[in-house]
């Protein structure tokens, strides 16, 4: 490997704009985000699977399934 190429790995404090904030290492010292694991839907249980258009209905009756 060569010397004095790769950047500093210092701590970092992260932000998110929810109000949760955590430090982990990086390049930087700070990162402000906008989604963290405290405020994303795929981590709180919250997400929703939409099938707005009636896809799976017409699918199964197109194909005569129950």
């Amino acid at each position: 490997m060569k010397k004095d190429i790769h950047p500093n790995y210092v701590e970092c404090k992260v932000s998110c704009a929810c109000g949760n904030s955590f430090e982990t290492m990086s390049n930087t010292s700070e990162m402000r985000i906008d989604i963290c694991n405290q405020c994303h839907p795929f981590f709180t249980g919250s997400e929703k699977i939409v099938d707005a258009a009636g896809r799976v209905e017409k699918f199964k009756k197109k194909y005569n399934l129950k």
